[in-house]
């Protein structure tokens, strides 16, 4: 809930952000949205291999099973040691993308050969913004360290520092091309402040962190070992987004749609996929490492039950009313309807994907904390080769829609093979009581859904009591889309406690704190 309630607070801010730089980049009508769109695209290329889940996937585990076996200060050194190698490999990496980058830029983006301003400025802001990998290497590290004794409020908190930072350089800019360059620099501004407020977070937690020569001691080298399947795995991910991205590069604006719609179904992802699996990690290790199977089952049926109940409703409302949510929030100044309209339709084909990318940060920790990451990279490998050959397929065959299609179809290949994984290790498989549960959940997904369609297809009489009203900036569009989500979500509560998909003994169980690994206190720094 802590991780949660903060990372709610963050995409709030995210989608504050990302809507004045759509006010003031556009889509498709200024080459300043793509090529800054390129830049980030790029930079999260490396971040999601480097940064996130196959590093801390492996680095948790390892850094919990130390600090309840062999103590804080063993722990303490393990997490310097894998710092100083993953900080000096990265800055290496940053360093020769950015001597490389027109190079890259060619194979990237070949779409914007052809218009040689758009290129030039992708090249430029990529090249600024790639030090912000760095600086998440080093807040992931240290945010593992936190998460591993129990502490998610910085975890939680640090990617706000990013959104205000780049909301308060672009908000000023007037003209797209300075609003690009304001959000790149920011960008590096707010990775800095990241990692310096996540080592900040550290110290206080308790735990000695130092900045060490690189040193390939046996226990990084293990830690090495364990990383390079779910790097690997997240780099075959990768190379998906690398060949969506091409084929993006050929339509003008599809970057910006697609980023656009990713605001959208990642606002649940973080909420609840990523917040479950987060928390699941440290539980799973827990419960494996003490060979208690009974409270493997508990945790993760809770897990998986509670994360469907959040996110099948956003699926839901994703399906129903793509087009009315992202017209209704984000045309305004260079974003016009047209645009609003395609990233609603690749929004439709993401949104029925959702219930898949949450269901594989749930069952992913049943492998991380058996410290199993060779068969989610074998999963992954599978899931991408069907990626990227439905996705190239499907883009010439219904068009740019077609690139979301394939990441769900091939999102919900890697559930079943993960399920089915499991089941055959009898490893985990749902009681007979979470499929009960989930089948109510499903209903009330689907009732709700259903009169979310309706409101969006009387989108218009609802709009026309408020004609002329305004409220905090808000016009009539974006006050009824907020009510709707709204009413939406109090009919979706009131369905899955009517059809016993939830009770509140289920919602007092699962935000219950359990113990965490014990940890030295907070160093006296007055």
């Amino acid at each position: 809930m802590v991780f949660s309630g903060l990372t709610l607070v963050s995409r709030f801010l995210g989608l504050a952000r990302d809507l004045v730089i759509t006010a003031r980049m556009g889509a498709s009508q200024t080459i300043a949205a793509d090529a800054f769109f390129t830049a980030q695209a790029f930079s999260n290329l490396f971040r999601r291999v480097f940064a996130e889940g196959a590093f801390a996937a492996a680095f948790v585990p390892a850094y919990s099973r130390t600090l309840s076996g062999e103590g804080g200060p063993e722990a303490d050194r393990l997490a310097s040691d894998a710092l100083a190698v993953m900080a000096v490999a990265t800055v290496a990496l940053t360093l020769v993308a950015q001597l490389a980058m027109p190079w890259i830029m060619l194979v990237y983006s070949p779409g914007y050969i052809d218009d040689p301003a758009k290129f030039r400025l992708a090249v430029i802001l990529t090249q600024i913004t790639m030090p912000y990998l760095p600086c998440m290497v080093i807040a992931a590290l240290l945010a593992g360290v936190l998460t591993a004794r129990g502490r998610f409020i910085i975890y939680g908190a640090y990617p706000v520092v990013l959104n205000i930072g780049v909301l308060a350089a672009v908000l000023p800019q007037t003209d797209p091309v300075k609003a690009a360059y304001a959000a790149s620099w920011a960008t590096i501004v707010s990775g800095i402040a990241q990692a310096g407020l996540c080592w900040w977070g550290v110290r206080r937690a308790g735990a000695r962190i130092r900045l060490v020569r690189p040193r390939l001691t046996p226990e990084v080298r293990r830690l090495v070992r364990l990383t390079i399947p779910g790097a690997v795995a997240s780099s075959a991910v990768q190379v998906n987004i690398f060949i969506s991205t091409m084929l993006a590069s050929h339509v003008a604006g599809l970057r910006v749609w697609m980023s656009v719609a990713d605001r959208f179904y990642q606002l649940p992802l973080s909420l609840v996929g990523t917040a479950i699996g987060v928390a699941l990690l440290p539980q799973l290790s827990r419960a494996f490492a003490g060979e208690d199977a009974r409270e493997g089952q508990a945790v993760m049926d809770q897990a998986l039950v509670f994360g469907l109940a959040l996110c099948l409703p956003a699926s839901a409302a994703l399906v129903a009313m793509p087009v009315y949510l992202v017209d209704g929030l984000f045309t305004r100044g260079q974003f016009v309807f047209e645009d609003a309209r395609a990233s609603g339709l690749i929004l439709l084909q993401y949104g029925w994907g959702l219930p898949a990318f949450v269901l594989v940060k749930i069952l992913q920790p049943a492998f991380f904390a058996r410290e199993d990451t060779r068969t989610p990279m074998v999963f992954s490998l599978v899931s991408v080769a069907v990626n990227i050959a439905l996705g190239v397929a499907l883009f010439h065959l219904v068009g740019f829609t077609g690139l979301a299609a394939a990441t769900s179809i091939a999102t919900w290949i890697t559930v079943a093979q993960m399920a089915y994984a499991l089941g055959r290790r009898k490893a985990y498989a749902p009681s007979a009581e979470a499929w009960s549960r989930i089948a109510r959940i499903i209903a009330a997904s689907v009732g709700m859904g259903l009169l979310l369609a309706l409101a969006a297809h009387f989108r218009t009489a609802l709009e026309a009591p408020l004609a002329g009203v305004s409220l905090l900036g808000l016009g009539a569009k974006e006050l009824t889309v907020l009510w709707v989500c709204l009413a939406g979500a109090l009919a979706y509560v009131g369905l899955l406690f009517a059809f016993g998909g939830m009770r509140m003994s289920d919602v007092r169980a699962a935000l219950r704190r359990t113990p965490s690994a014990p940890s030295p206190p907070a160093p006296d720094l007055s």
